[in-house]
């Protein structure tokens, strides 16, 4: 029971930073919507900053920390402090050389990656030439980030949240800042978003450094590169790579196809694609998060049952927080663009198109929020060969479903592939698991996940009711707009926890006492 509070608190204070965070995401994208607009130059910034995102993702987040935080938490567990921070200090050291290394040569062969990535930008040069350059721009941030992803993993270890989910919080205000202030300082105005996100990515990395030095873990150069915990994290990433960065490679195929659609095409999947991240950076990354280190010190101590209390509650609490993110995410998709992004360079029809987009996201909501808890189950217990295998078999299912769905639904079809490919990859994860570890809480699990579509249900009416109450095509009325929308969504979560409370859903009493305690502690 105490390890569920730890998961339940230490997902509360992730939830919180992030939601600071993706806020200022939000904000940060309604200026750019406003200042370009959708169209050549934001398709360009999109798709140059997805490379080094997308590695980012891949190495720094992904792979990184799953094949980090196991064998991290293991060694700070039966090895000792001392013996801790000499691994902290050596994995420092190899992934400073190593993304040196990438880095140099992603600002070599920039116009090699973006002819790669992006094909349909071919036939328009000033598009693949606008690309390149900021491409070449901001490489660098995947050095900085990496190191913080890193950070990130340390403190998440130790049981300090906080820091590492409010560090993005830099990145968008660095970025919102050198939008308003440098856009007119540049021959292309679009330029100053690049320079921003360099700026943020050393940002993000100054804030790590002085918590772990009050928590004992100063990071300094150590050459010793034959450490053999270094070694097997080596070998656990080389997998996870393809594992747990398959979600991201699929939104990736989706940016790739993307471009040989109509202009804006790659901008209304990135504008929808932050919004649909919003609930899922709030608390689903929260959660698992908070999940991995919990799991995987009970992998090391060998107490199996702990685990599969730990990844079931894990599961149930996703569920319950996902089902009625995604019925009001698909209600809501085009009046949340209309208020927010609507203005300057932003109509009514791209906020329609972002709108398409962003419904079709969110049918794959609460699949892609449990492949995020499913994996790293996975890596706690030293398995990276079956993610890989179920990452291959969801990589393909989107590439297929991309290709039948792009022509009839255009962007569309792009997204709901995504959504289609991460069912898979939920069903394949849950199957292969249960086959590994025994039962874990199935039924339990289908209970809850049953309970939140009943409790979604009257919520899911009386807010498709509440969005039609006004025209959402005019420029303008925020008060209005910002009414009827904030009304919705407020009327729409009381009567979801009403509902679930009347259900007697375990994870409501969970959540609201969780909500109290923050708001209330003396």
């Amino acid at each position: 029971m105490s390890e569920k509070k730890n998961i339940a608190r230490a997902a509360g204070v992730l939830g919180a930073a992030t939601m600071l965070s993706r806020i200022m995401g939000m904000i940060r994208d309604m200026v750019v919507s406003r200042l370009f607009g959708a169209g050549l130059y934001t398709d360009a910034f999109f798709a140059a900053f997805q490379i080094p995102n997308m590695l980012r993702r891949f190495f720094a987040e992904g792979a990184l920390t799953s094949a980090f935080v196991p064998t991290f938490s293991e060694w700070h567990t039966n090895k000792g402090e001392e013996e801790t921070r000499a691994l902290a200090n050596v994995c420092f050291t190899a992934l400073t050389i190593v993304m040196a290394g990438i880095t140099i040569l992603g600002i070599i062969f920039s116009p090699q990656l973006v002819h790669l990535m992006f094909p349909g930008f071919s036939s328009n040069p000033e598009k693949l030439s606008v690309t390149i350059l900021l491409n070449r721009l901001m490489f660098p941030y995947i050095f900085f980030v990496s190191l913080v992803a890193l950070c990130m993993g340390i403190l998440n270890t130790l049981r300090h949240f906080f820091t590492p989910a409010i560090s993005t919080v830099f990145l968008n205000i660095s970025m919102i800042l050198s939008a308003l202030l440098l856009h007119d300082r540049f021959q292309v105005p679009i330029v100053a978003l690049a320079v921003g996100v360099l700026i943020g990515g050393v940002l993000q990395l100054l804030l790590q450094l002085p918590v772990l030095y009050r928590m004992g873990f100063p990071l300094r150069p150590n050459f010793n590169l034959d450490h053999p915990a270094l070694k097997r994290i080596t070998l656990l990433m080389g997998p996870s790579v393809f594992g747990v960065g398959v979600y991201y490679l699929n939104i990736t195929v989706g940016s790739i196809l993307a471009s040989l659609l109509p202009e804006g095409s790659v901008s209304y999947l990135y504008y929808a694609q932050r919004l649909f991240e919003f609930p899922q950076g709030i608390f689903t990354v929260s959660v698992a998060q908070a999940v991995l280190p919990s799991m995987s010190r009970q992998a090391a101590a060998g107490d199996m049952d702990a685990l599969k209390e730990s990844l079931s509650y894990g599961v149930r609490l996703t569920l319950f927080i996902t089902i009625p993110a995604m019925v009001g995410l698909m209600f809501c998709a085009t009046p949340i663009f209309s208020l927010l992004f609507m203005g300057g360079a932003f109509d009514y029809a791209k906020a329609v198109n972002c709108g398409t987009a962003l419904l079709y996201y969110s049918v794959g909501l609460a699949f892609v929020a449990l492949v995020r808890v499913l994996v790293p189950a996975f890596y706690a217990l030293k398995d990276t060969k079956t993610p890989v295998a179920v990452a291959f078999a969801a990589f393909l299912l989107n590439l297929l479903f991309s290709l039948i769905l792009m022509g009839p639904m255009k962007h569309g079809g792009l997204a709901l592939a995504s959504s289609l490919s991460a069912l898979g990859n939920m069903l394949l994860l849950l199957w292969f698991l249960r086959k590994k570890i025994g039962p874990f809480g199935g039924r339990a699990i289908s209970v809850a996940g049953v309970k939140g579509i009943i409790a979604s249900l009257p919520m899911a009416l009386a807010v498709y009711w509440i969005m039609r109450l006004i025209d959402w095509s005019p420029p303008g009325k925020r008060l209005l707009k910002g009414g009827v929308l904030g009304g919705g969504v407020l009327a729409g979560m009381a009567i979801f926890l009403v509902s679930a409370h009347l259900l007697r859903c375990e994870e409501a009493g969970d959540v609201i006492g969780l909500v109290k305690r923050k708001l209330f502690k003396k």
